[in-house]
């Protein structure tokens, strides 16, 4: 009769130490043994012998199944995450709104005083210079020509009161003036016709004036314009870099939200254009093979126990489970 206790009680004890045995054999014992030569079987354990192929293999699965590119579209362009840099955009700005740092001090905050410099005079530069390209290359002098002799020719086209109304306001004679002497003058010297034929003689100056100054605006532009728009340009960026961040930010409530929406735009066009590009470029499954290959097998040991003690425990406990009930069914046949 003690022998229907003793059999389920031996194979449950068999049971626990087999499944314990074996769990444990995974990783131990970590180096090979040698006995006169010859490597003893099940030496070093099983995770040990394999551990470039599993780290291979989990790298691989990982990066195929985990974190492939769609995986991680979805995540970074779920809107859980795009409300989270929405929020963090405008807690900067809300940040911001009450900075009274320069510009120049707060992009001190990221970049050396160096570095500042050097980016605000190549910014400076190569504006300038794609500012006098333009002028040089353009009809920037004509135009500036054409404009101003239009100007002049609708000032004197119309002589008597016009015309003195016409140079009182350019600050020549008062009423009644020269303007007016003028006209009445070339009205009783030769009449009408002479008159319009002033006109029409001024009018014909029009033309070669207009090339003559377009020609010195567009060498005094060759000259000089490079001088003239980097002074410019120098010295609203040294008032653009000393101007408060709240000041800048005053009153820009639309530009702000424009913002924040573009570069939201920004951030989910480079994730759907260049994430194949950037998941190719950092290799997970290079990263993750690596990783565990760098790892000390004890380490790893001690990281999958600390993760899996319970159900470890739980797969020695159902060996111990499963020999008691085969002693007993043992008893029974």
């Amino acid at each position: 009769m003690i022998e229907w206790f003793i059999a389920p009680i031996v194979g449950g004890v068999i049971g626990l130490f087999t499944n314990a045995l074996a769990i444990r054999m995974m990783f131990r014992p970590h180096e090979a043994k040698y006995l006169f030569g010859h490597r003893l079987p099940f030496t070093p354990g099983i995770i040990p012998k394999e551990k470039s192929r599993l780290a291979s293999s989990v790298g691989q699965t990982i990066s195929r199944e985990l974190m492939n590119e769609a995986v991680m579209e979805r995540s970074l362009l779920s809107e859980e995450m795009i409300e989270k840099i929405r929020s963090a955009i405008d807690t900067f700005f809300s940040t911001q709104r009450v900075n009274h740092e320069t510009l120049r001090t707060f992009l001190g905050h990221y970049l050396t005083p160096d570095e500042v410099s050097r980016i605000a005079e190549k910014t400076c530069g190569d504006l300038t210079d794609q500012i006098c390209s333009r002028l040089s290359d353009s009809d920037v002098g004509d135009r500036i020509a054409q404009v101003a002799v239009a100007h002049v020719m609708d000032k004197m086209r119309h002589f008597g009161s016009g015309f003195g109304d016409a140079l009182k306001d350019e600050g020549i004679g008062r009423g009644g003036g020269f303007g007016d002497m003028l006209g009445r003058g070339i009205r009783r010297l030769f009449g009408q016709s002479g008159a319009n034929a002033t006109t029409q003689f001024i009018s014909a100056l029009a033309e070669p004036v207009e090339r003559a100054l377009a020609g010195h605006i567009n060498e005094i532009l060759h000259n000089n314009a490079h001088d003239i728009v980097s002074n410019l340009i120098g010295e609203e960026s040294d008032s653009l870099l000393s101007q408060k961040m709240c000041d800048l930010l005053a009153g820009r409530d639309d530009d702000i939200l424009q913002a924040r929406e573009a570069i939201i735009g920004i951030y989910a066009k480079l994730i759907r254009d260049e994430l194949p590009r950037i998941l190719k470029a950092v290799d997970i499954s290079r990263i993750i093979e690596d990783r565990i290959n760098e790892m000390n097998i004890v380490d790893a040991e001690k990281i999958i126990f600390d993760v899996m003690n319970k159900e470890l425990n739980a797969i020695i406990l159902l060996g111990g489970a499963l020999g008691f009930l085969m002693g007993f069914i043992n008893c029974i046949f």
